[in-house]
C-alpha cells in the first residue's frame, strides 16, 4: 500500500536530462528503452526531449559514452530477438 500524503517529486540536474536526451537521439535507440534504463517514465523524458528543442535544456556539450550507446542498441536487438520468439512458440 502506498505511503499517505503528498507524494516528493524527484528533481533531476540539467545533466543528467541532457545526458538521457543526447541518448535517446541515437539512431536505432528508442526512447522507452533510454526510460527504461535510466528508471524514468517514457512520457518525462519525451518532455525533455521537447525542452532541448525549444532551447530549455542545452545538449550541447553533453558526450555520450560509447558503451552506454553500445548497450542500448544490443538491449533494443535483444527485446527484438525475444518478441519474435514470443510470436513463433505462440503458435
Amino acid at each position: 500500500m502506498p505511503k499517505p500524503g503528498p507524494r516528493t517529486p524527484y528533481r533531476y540536474s540539467d545533466t543528467f536530462k541532457a545526458t538521457a536526451v543526447r541518448l535517446s537521439q541515437l539512431p536505432g535507440v528508442a526512447v522507452r528503452d533510454v526510460a527504461e534504463s535510466l528508471y524514468i517514465h517514457p512520457f518525462m523524458l519525451s518532455r525533455w526531449r521537447k525542452h532541448a528543442r525549444e532551447g530549455l535544456i542545452v545538449t550541447k556539450g553533453i558526450e555520450v559514452d560509447k558503451a552506454v550507446a553500445a548497450e542500448l542498441k544490443a538491449l533494443r536487438q535483444v527485446k527484438k530477438q525475444y518478441e519474435q520468439l514470443k510470436l513463433e512458440h505462440a503458435f
